[in-house]
């Protein structure tokens, strides 16, 4: 995934557990939601724990990174770990007052809970770069 640096916004990866229980789906619903909703791009997080290349440096190279784990296991943040990411964005649903279990019928009012702290983790609301910077730090265009 490369990012134009020349443009006004860098699209936030969401890189989120999947897990086998309500946590787990839950990080998962929220991702799929901000990405539908325009707010960063869900990427595939099993590709970068199959340590496949493209993934993993694609990752490596994004300036703005979420990582949401369901729960204290922290699967997520243990992927990017072994394969070298760095983690520059992280949100555990548990530490949210989110009790994991095995239901796996999501609570509306959670999903909206933890779509506001992944923005608030981000310190932006449309998915950009929070710090009004665009790029890697190595743009050479002219901004405005």
């Amino acid at each position: 995934m490369s990012a134009d640096c020349c443009s006004s916004t860098v699209p936030t990866m969401i890189l989120a557990c999947a897990g086998g229980s309500n946590v787990g789906q839950l990080s998962n619903q929220v991702a799929v939601e901000l990405t539908q909703e325009g707010f960063g791009k869900l990427f595939c997080l099993a590709g970068i724990g199959a340590h496949l290349s493209g993934f993993v440096q694609s990752a490596r190279d994004i300036p703005q990174l979420v990582v949401i784990d369901g729960c204290e296991v922290g699967c997520a943040k243990g992927i990017l770990d072994q394969a070298d990411v760095p983690v520059r964005g992280y949100l555990v649903l548990t530490d949210l007052g989110i009790e994991k279990n095995k239901n796996l019928i999501l609570n509306r009012a959670e999903v909206e809970k933890v779509k506001q702290a992944v923005k608030d983790l981000s310190g932006s609301s449309s998915g950009g770069d929070p710090a009004g910077k665009t790029g890697s730090g190595t743009c050479t265009c002219q901004q405005a």
